[in-house]
């Protein structure tokens, strides 16, 4: 019998040593900035409701509150939180948003068991690099089906990351994947009304992968094709079983994704970043009030999400929904010249001269368009006077094109803190304690208020 898919995962985790310098390198800027967007939404309704929600107590740290809970509780606070903002990391490939599920899950389990840092470090790196793998099994498919690929995955993803900084052993780490792929959940209709439910996934994706681990260290056991099985993870979330399954496998823990991943400069979709690039040059070119149309070449596989239906999004109920509206987005890129936190405010969304410009944008199918592989922006104005302009922008900022630097990720986490309440000295103390992180104990009880 040929090993499954899982068991060639679990294979190659329990091969792995340490990972190499670069994908420690991400694996630290995801930490700094999973914390800074933890404490820039600790103020919110949303965060609240799942701090209070959650009844266990226990000895794990949401980051920001001065209530500690169990490894779920914190897990599923401290990752609703990270993606709560859309602000999180992105994998372009994917998309797919992996940081929010996997450095939640970690920190919580690290916690709790007093694990080494770099039990911790291999934790990290393998949930992140197993979440990115798995979105390009059957690209586009899982949105296409009604799913959020984050939160399907990002529960595979934490399940292997969890077995693997409390080194279960292969068999273990099998199961494990399997019983995950039976916590997997999280359907897109929050895009019909700009409701909350995208951002609880990670946090129930962490706090899911938590759960399958300790199910399997206790010797519970889960189907070993989770994964390409015919009623598996792809037939159950994708409508399919003919995934490019080596996308997955092929040189797990040798050749790394991880090291890859896109840390966002603005705080909504990730496809609409070069789309407010090009808007916020061209801002810069015209004024807004000669402004006839804006038309935008468009991936046909973001339709659905960010631009349909076309009048409701031109018109966001509501920040949240904001978040999600290209022509939204696209305004605040003219405008402000940036899509940042203060972008997507209730005042801010209501603004006449930002809805009366949104109104104004609309799409068009690019069939070339490369999306999911690259993630590109086009923006035309049309001119009351006849006159066109446009810009062009051929990937998100970033991501591998054009990455961010330690510091770069740093000063967002400072500006994160700032606007969740964080005074700047206990920000650099964090900081501080984030630079020598993995070669200790991972213990966030001086950062619970």
């Amino acid at each position: 019998m040929s090993e499954s898919v899982a068991e060639q995962l679990a294979g190659a985790i329990a091969s792995l040593r340490e990972p190499p310098r670069e994908v420690r390198e991400t694996a630290e800027k995801l930490v700094i900035d999973i914390a800074g967007l933890c404490v820039a939404a600790r103020g919110t309704d949303y965060v609240k409701s799942a701090l209070d929600a959650w009844e266990a107590g226990g000895a794990c740290s949401a980051i920001g509150h001065g209530r500690s809970l169990d490894a779920a509780g914190a897990a599923f606070v401290n990752g609703t939180a990270a993606h709560g903002e859309d602000f999180d990391d992105t994998f372009e490939g994917g998309p797919v948003h992996a940081g929010a599920v996997i450095v939640p899950a970690i920190l919580a389990v690290a916690e709790r068991e007093k694990i080494s840092g770099k039990d911790a470090l291999r934790g990290i790196a393998v949930g992140v690099e197993l979440t990115c793998r798995a979105s390009l099994v059957a690209p586009k498919l899982i949105h296409k089906a009604g799913f959020h690929p984050t939160a399907v995955l990002g529960t595979m993803g934490a399940a292997a990351g969890v077995s693997t900084a409390l080194s279960l052993s292969k068999t273990q780490t099998v199961n494990a994947l399997g019983i995950a792929g039976s916590m997997a959940s999280g359907i897109i209709e929050y895009l019909a009304e700009g409701t909350w439910t995208k951002r609880l996934h990670p946090g129930w994706a962490a706090q899911s992968g938590i759960r399958a681990a300790d199910l399997a260290r206790n010797g519970f056991i889960g189907p070993r094709t989770v994964f390409e099985g015919t009623h598996g993870l792809y037939h159950g979330f994708a409508n399919t079983t003919q995934g490019d399954w080596a996308k997955l496998v092929d040189g797990f823990g040798k050749r790394w994704l991880a090291s890859g991943v896109a840390f966002k400069l603005y705080a909504c979709g990730t496809m609409t970043h070069p789309y407010i690039d090009c808007a916020a040059r061209l801002g810069k070119k015209v004024d807004i009030s000669d402004i006839q149309e804006v038309v935008c070449e468009a991936a046909e596989g973001t339709v659905h999400r960010l631009w349909e239906p076309l009048a409701a999004k031109q018109a966001p109920p509501n920040a949240y929904a904001a978040k999600f509206s290209q022509p939204y987005c696209i305004a605040a890129g003219f405008v402000l010249g940036h899509a940042g936190l203060e972008a997507f405010t209730e005042e801010r969304v209501r603004d006449p001269k930002l809805r009366a410009l949104a109104a104004k944008v609309r799409y068009e199918i690019d069939p070339d368009n490369p999306y999911p592989n690259e993630f590109t922006g086009h923006v035309k104005v049309k001119l009351k006077n006849g006159k066109t302009l446009e810009e062009r922008q051929p990937h998100i900022r970033g991501g591998t094109h054009e990455p961010l630097s330690r510091a770069d990720v740093e000063e967002k986490f400072r500006l994160n803190c700032a606007y969740g309440g964080w005074p700047t000295d206990r920000a650099e103390e964090f900081l501080r304690w984030a630079k020598g992180a993995f070669e200790r104990p991972l213990d966030l009880k001086p950062f619970r208020s």
